[in-house]
């Protein structure tokens, strides 16, 4: 498997090594390991991992997770670093960009499909979706900036975009 699979898998399905929506902290650190950032604020827990960012909120003693963004653009100043062992374990060597024509490629591959999903605010980053999983995908678009047709993100939660459809 490689890098580029892992994106695909995460687009087509929104989890990460089968870990989603709702996947509580420590299940998370059992997964992806304790090499990990945590700020906490007012109810409100952001899980850093580097190409792994989650968001959690307290509800009643526990911490589902209700977000997971795949930061790709953290990888161009450091790919090794960023990049869990858990997941280079699955997926090998991470690349520092991955290119969004290769990606939709890959999804379609898979048998989903991207449409666009801007909402024209930004004129530097187009937003995609996968409508079958609701999961979006962010590209630099900038034509005078290094990675413009590169992935910058993708990012999984309802509670951000809305129920899927």
């Amino acid at each position: 498997m490689s890098d580029l699979d892992f994106y695909a898998h995460v687009a087509t399905r929104g989890d990460v090594l089968g870990m989603g929506i709702g996947t509580q902290p420590a299940e998370w650190a059992d997964r992806l390991g304790a090499d990990y950032v945590d700020d906490v604020d007012a109810g409100l827990m952001r899980r850093d991992y580097g190409l792994v960012e989650l968001s959690f909120e307290e509800a009643q003693g526990s911490w589902p997770c209700f977000g997971i963004s795949v930061q790709v653009h953290r990888l161009r100043w450091d790919a090794e670093s960023a990049v869990p062992a858990a997941l280079r374990s699955s997926y090998g060597t991470f690349a520092s960009s991955v290119r969004f024509e290769d990606l939709t490629v890959a999804i379609n591959d898979l048998g989903y499909s991207v449409e666009p999903d801007d909402d024209a605010t930004a004129t530097d980053f187009r937003r995609y979706r996968v409508p079958e999983s609701g999961v979006r995908l962010i590209v630099r678009v900038d034509v005078d900036a290094q990675g413009a047709g590169d992935l910058w993100s993708l990012s999984v939660s309802p509670a951000w975009w809305g129920e899927t459809g």
